[in-house]
């Protein structure tokens, strides 16, 4: 008698859904568009030589190091990452509602796959940065080993944080814009276009309660070791791993009034 199939094991069909999930984001997001890729990498260019100009030309500046649109790159592209990843987890539910009720996977990979995409396109948009880094001239030190641990605590921290968001926006849909708000004042309150060494004394603990500092700090060390200040990275890893047990524990407990909210 031939053997029965072996059903494939939950993990792996979790795993799976999540590569498929993905790729179709992205497939549909680059799909009617004429400059495809270009777009993952327009936007933190853009926003970098707007910076680079006011900073370089048009002020006397006293942030930062040189080369200056290198050290914005190395902030500005994950930025994009965590910005547009957190944004998009407030309707990780809401824009997909027939699937996340009809389709039978584990409800994270739902904010999951918002996290990779996002996370792809940063991994395309780094040419950008290693572009002009030779062009400019830019030193690399050993501490460009320190980039995948800053690639790995980004994702941890955007993945705590949209576990915690994703469920909350379907009670509270006010969230939504909410975040949006905290995410503009985020982008000033975190060491992007300055580095955390350069704020004033009074204000120098905001860099300590804010995870982006270390993980930024660990992006530029390749290029600029004296930004890294490993107290920094201590607590911004801690706080990371606070923001995931966090967004796991209400994940776990809202995602049942989740479904039946849906």
């Amino acid at each position: 008698m031939p053997s029965a199939a072996i059903p494939p094991k939950p993990r792996a069909v979790a795993w799976r859904s999540l590569r498929l999930l993905t790729l179709r984001d992205l497939k549909v997001r680059y799909a009617t568009s004429l400059l495809g890729y270009l777009w993952s990498i327009l936007d933190p260019l853009l926003m970098s030589l707007i910076y680079w100009f006011i900073f370089t030309q048009m002020l006397k500046r006293g942030l930062g190091e040189d080369p200056y649109i290198v050290f914005l790159l190395c902030a500005m592209l994950p930025w994009v990452w965590f910005n547009g990843a957190i944004s998009d987890s407030t309707r990780a539910f809401l824009r997909d509602i027939k699937l996340v009720r009809s389709v039978a996977l584990p409800r994270w990979i739902w904010v999951g796959r918002i996290v990779c995409s996002k996370g792809i396109e940063f991994l395309l948009s780094l040419p950008v940065l290693i572009v002009f880094a030779v062009f400019s001239g830019a030193h690399v030190g050993w501490q460009i080993v320190l980039f995948p641990v800053a690639v790995l605590l980004l994702a941890a921290l955007v993945l705590g944080l949209g576990l915690l968001i994703a469920p909350l926006t379907v009670f509270f849909r006010d969230l939504e814009r909410a975040t949006k708000l905290v995410l503009r004042l985020l982008f000033y309150a975190s060491p992007i276009i300055y580095g955390a060494s350069d704020l004033p004394e009074a204000v120098r603990p905001l860099a300590w309660i804010n995870p982006l500092s270390g993980i930024f700090s660990l992006f530029r060390a390749g290029f600029f070791p004296d930004q890294l200040d490993w107290a920094l990275v201590g607590v911004s890893t801690a706080l990371t791993a606070v923001a995931l047990i966090a967004g796991i524990l209400v994940f776990r407990r809202t995602i049942g009034g989740v479904l039946k909210e849906l």
